[in-house]
């Protein structure tokens, strides 16, 4: 996987939670089966309250033209349902971006290897809009605006970067011999 991530944001606010991520009803798709994983990225972010006027994933589609998302404090809320980064992995996204994340969140990306979760100091989903593009440099923990060139320091992903790139925490350990590979 490279270590550059290009695309366009999808800006929100604090406090994303996994019920405006994936709401419950959608909870009953299997995401090991394919044309359910596939429907279960066009629902990613249907959750969101009535003012985010542009949908993350336009009605009839299954995938976003934004692999970014870009939140503030505390995104990925709520309960615990893997289906939250599954579902924005299964649209398009290859990153969050956002200044914390509610650490069972942040667990699920890593165990289910769909999408990184950068963390940030800067509120960056207060300085730019949906659209714009950003680079996420995963290598040198790097973010930047491509349009103003604004960059911003993010955190280390430290080992669990590897977990993520091998697709997940199960895939991880087949590949590095701690469990069997079947």
């Amino acid at each position: 996987m490279s270590n550059i991530i290009k695309g366009k944001a999808f800006v929100v606010g604090d406090n994303i939670d996994t019920d405006q991520i994936i709401p419950a009803q959608y909870l009953s798709l299997v995401p090991t089966i394919p044309e359910e994983y596939e429907k279960l990225g066009s629902y990613a972010l249907i959750g969101l309250p009535d003012e985010y006027t542009t949908p993350y994933v336009a009605d009839g589609e299954m995938k976003s033209e934004y692999s970014i998302i870009v939140g503030g404090k505390n995104f990925g809320c709520g309960s615990s349902r893997e289906h939250a980064p599954i579902s924005l992995g299964a649209a398009g996204c290859k990153a969050v971006i956002a200044n914390s994340f509610a650490r069972i969140f942040f667990r699920n990306c890593i165990a289910t290897g769909e999408v990184y979760p950068v963390e940030i100091e800067a509120e960056l989903n207060q300085e730019i809009k949906t659209g714009d593009e950003i680079e996420i440099d995963l290598e040198n923990k790097r973010v930047k605006v491509i349009a103003s060139g604004k960059t911003c320091d993010a955190k280390d992903l430290g080992a669990v970067k590897a977990v993520i790139e091998a697709g997940g925490i199960f895939d991880y350990a087949r590949n590095s011999g701690m469990i069997d590979k079947k």
